[in-house]
């Protein structure tokens, strides 16, 4: 796994995760570093130069065990917002399918730990352009030139439209109605007396970690991703999403998605309203 991340030749590098993914994908699974060791080693090649490192890197990503993968969400996105602010195209893009793939194993994870909802919003509003600052009416001034620039680049449409697509289903994760936990006449003894199952369990308490900003902030259940949704990035979204669909192609489209999966899962709350 060292040669994986130290090696010069992108072609070792590349072979040593393959090696490390066939581990992990036999029966039994060989991971004498667990997965925590594991995500500790690779995380930094999100941002490899090599395409090819970055596509085995996902691959070996998915052999993880989802159970395993979700007390270190906070962690993994950590590198995927760096990666989704990178200067290359290619590694934004490549950092969206990890997104993607996080968000199929352990969402309710990414949409609540520490950070996780606003500040990954505010890297998509870098990729996208959508800048809730740029206009208190968010009008189509909302949309900056940033977009425009990408539009213009090979391989842009197609970029944007990744960006919009995984945006729409990071919403629709952190929207999603909660299970109405099953009714357990014990539940109040538990509570009190037995030992937390989950990794630090009172971590939305912060009460040994450094004070945290409102992006910085947890937010538990859907009603307060809700709350600082509309209040921080409703307008935002909005406007650019209007003018994306206005793009046409595949950028359009892709609008459209993200219009539907937001006024669905808006309409669902009464105390929303959906333009």
């Amino acid at each position: 796994m060292t040669l994986a991340v130290n090696a010069k030749s992108d072609n070792q590098r590349r072979d040593a995760l393959a090696y490390v993914t066939n581990q992990l994908s036999a029966n039994p699974a060989n991971n004498p570093v667990g997965t925590v060791g594991v995500l500790t080693k690779v995380l930094p090649l999100l941002t490899d130069g090599a395409s090819s490192v970055r596509v085995q890197l996902l691959k070996l990503f998915r052999t993880l065990p989802p159970q395993e993968v979700r007390p270190h969400a906070e962690k993994i996105l950590l590198y995927i917002r760096g990666g989704m602010t990178h200067l290359s195209n290619d590694v934004r893009t490549d950092t969206l399918n990890v997104l993607d793939w996080l968000l199929e194993v352990a969402g309710d994870e990414v949409v609540s730990c520490p950070g996780g909802w606003l500040k990954t919003l505010n890297s998509f509003s870098s990729m996208l352009g959508w800048n809730p600052n740029v206009s208190s009416a968010m009008t189509t001034k909302g949309w900056t030139s940033a977009p425009k620039a990408t539009l213009g680049m090979k391989k842009g449409p197609e970029s944007q439209a990744k960006q919009i697509q995984v945006l729409a289903k990071f919403l629709q994760t952190g929207f999603r109605p909660e299970e109405p936990l099953p009714y357990k006449p014990r539940a109040y003894w538990d509570n009190i007396y037995r030992l937390p199952t989950t990794p630090n369990p009172f971590a939305y308490l912060n009460l040994f970690g450094l004070p945290r900003d409102e992006d910085s902030e947890m937010y538990p259940d859907r009603m307060s991703r809700l709350r600082v949704f509309d209040m921080k990035w409703r307008a935002a979204i909005t406007s650019g999403m209007e003018t994306a669909k206005k793009e046409g192609g595949t950028v359009g489209r892709a609008a459209a998605i993200l219009d539907k999966a937001l006024k669905a899962s808006l309409e669902s709350d009464g105390s929303m309203q959906v333009n």
